[in-house]
């Protein structure tokens, strides 16, 4: 009998209650019917996992050690371990953070599956490497210790019985020498062989870990990789020689010829770099002359923000006009969006998914554009949101100004949740000017937060923590105005672009503000700037509306 007709009367949908379920959303531990899994997915702050039902995997709860009867599915933040519902409520977890098991879980088994795949992928084979390297030392031991034996007996050949000591003597110390030489490299096998074994059994119980699905043992996993990428010293040992000398019977122990000593050196092991600090972009030399490659016309009066989607199709959006546009690089509209207000969005940004970010000033929110449906993420209270970011953790960075364009400020959210503020320095004083310019921002791949500050003359970088790094107060050389940054955007080598707006010319500098070079391009206005993932310039000229698309690398 088909088990989904034999449920019919108990299985029904965990939402509405009344339909039949279809679906297990493995995140949130539910069960959907066809109808409900879109409303499900609707709340967009949540990575939801929705499987067919039949396809579900069961979770193994722990059951709690202080209440037998009830299961473990909360997570104390600072006890770091599962808890119960009647845990949470009692005194003894009062004012402690306290997430959903499921969350745990998910990150605890994602940083499981990196431990395993950096373990079986790039430091076990280095141990492998090294023990084979040590093997493959070992192997012309026997020629280079027994060609320095042959030496031996050829002077002692000349010498006869004057020199039969001697000869006894340097045999007996090279034999020596032979022995600590292999028994330092023994030594260091079995070094190198105990930690691969270790390796092994850490992988095994990673492997059980994940394949048991056990909430418990997963939760309080702590990993061992930081230990193992400091690789075993390596002993480097060199042959002796022997340097023979013509026979002088009153100098005969000196004209035989003296053995150098065995020298052994143990170098310290390398530490291997993280999965992550490897993958690091390949090195791109900036361009003498950048050059033009595409003019895109927007239709717009004049242009305020662009923000690219692929290498050749890019978001553009106008503060007079109330509808973003998804444009090509021959100037075809794509599609046309209007806000959910009416009125004019002040920035705009694509996230990692490919969706559209806005802010609107007008009624202080942060909307994202999911398959042509507005959303509202963010409504502020007593501030207006001005530009926005997305960044590579998939958060949102928006500057901000108060209502009275007093103090202004960077604030990270993850979906509609506030994680940082970045307001003030170590002194506190204001990082931002008060003003009602809009603060442009960019976050660089090294995660330093960069802010355009118009008032200031400054760009103001502020590492991920908040911490002031440098201000960039332009370069000197000839412009007709002072420096005036708006724009700003990042690339894979870290650079810093920022468009100097009122000079008509983009600002190049590296990580730690060194200013590198200018591009010109013969452009006008330049205000808005973003670059796509082949590190193409896209530049949002204000007065001509039009985007350029320029190579500068």
């Amino acid at each position: 009998m088909d088990p989904f007709r034999r449920a019919q009367i108990i299985l029904l949908c965990d939402l509405c209650k009344t339909a039949h379920l279809q679906s297990h959303c493995e995140r949130c531990d539910i069960n959907l019917c066809q109808t409900c899994v879109g409303k499900h997915l609707s709340d967009s702050s949540i990575r939801h996992k929705v499987v067919l039902y039949k396809y579900r995997k069961s979770l193994n709860y722990s059951t709690c050690p202080h209440h037998a009867d009830e299961l473990c599915k909360h997570y104390c933040e600072k006890c770091d371990l599962p808890v119960c519902s009647t845990c949470v409520s009692s005194s003894k977890h009062k004012g402690h953070d306290i997430s959903d098991i499921l969350e745990k879980l998910s990150s605890k088994t994602e940083s499981l599956q990196k431990d395993l795949d950096e373990l079986e992928t790039r430091i076990y084979p280095r141990y492998e490497e090294m023990a084979s390297d040590v093997q493959t030392e070992k192997a012309p031991l026997e020629t280079n210790y027994g060609e320095l034996t042959t030496i031996a007996d050829q002077q002692g050949e000349i010498l006869h019985r004057e020199i039969t000591a001697i000869v006894n003597q340097r045999k007996s110390d090279i034999q020596e020498m032979k022995n600590k030489h292999l028994s330092t490299l023994n030594k260091n096998t079995e070094e190198i062989t105990q930690k691969m074994a270790e390796l092994k059994q850490i992988m095994s119980d990673l492997k059980s870990i994940l394949k048991s699905n056990d909430v418990s043992l997963t939760s309080t996993y702590k990993s061992r990789n930081s230990e193992f990428r400091t690789l075993p010293p390596k002993v480097r040992v060199t042959v002796p020689s022997l340097s023979a000398q013509k026979i002088n019977k009153d100098q005969l122990n000196e004209m035989f010829g003296s053995l150098s000593p065995l020298s052994i050196n143990t170098e310290h092991g390398d530490t291997m770099k993280s999965a992550e600090a490897v993958s690091s972009p390949p090195v791109k030399p900036l361009l003498d002359e950048p050059r033009v490659t595409a003019t895109i016309d927007t239709g717009y009066r004049q242009l305020f923000s662009v923000s690219c989607l692929s290498e050749d199709q890019v978001w553009t959006c106008s503060q007079l006009n109330n509808t973003m546009k998804l444009l090509n690089l021959q100037s075809e509209l794509l599609t046309s969006i209007q806000t959910k207000s009416g009125d004019t969005p002040t920035d705009i940004a694509v996230t990692r998914d490919g969706d559209l970010v806005y802010t609107d000033d007008s009624n202080n929110t942060v909307n994202l554009i999911k398959n042509k449906q507005i959303q509202t993420v963010i409504t502020l209270q007593g501030w207006r949101p001005l530009s926005v970011c997305s960044t590579a953790s998939d958060d949102l960075l928006v500057t901000m100004d108060s209502d009275d364009y007093k103090p202004s400020k960077v604030v990270r959210y993850s979906g509609s949740t506030e994680k940082q503020s970045i307001q003030f320095d170590d002194q506190g004083r204001p990082l931002y000017s008060s003003d009602a310019y809009i603060k442009y921002l960019s976050e660089n791949k090294n995660l330093d937060i960069c802010v355009t500050d118009q008032s200031a003359s400054a760009v103001v970088v502020v590492n991920q923590s908040g911490k002031l790094r440098f201000r960039y107060t332009g370069h000197l050389s000839n412009t007709k105005q002072s420096f005036k940054p708006v724009g700003i955007t990042t690339d894979s080598q870290s650079h810093i672009l920022t468009a100097d707006r009122h000079n008509d010319r983009i600002h190049i500098l590296d990580q730690d503000g060194q200013f590198l070079r200018y591009i010109h391009c013969d452009l006008e206005s330049p205000l808005g700037l973003c670059v796509d993932i082949r590190d193409n310039l896209f530049v949002a000229e204000c007065i001509t509306a039009k985007v350029k698309k320029i190579q500068y690398l």
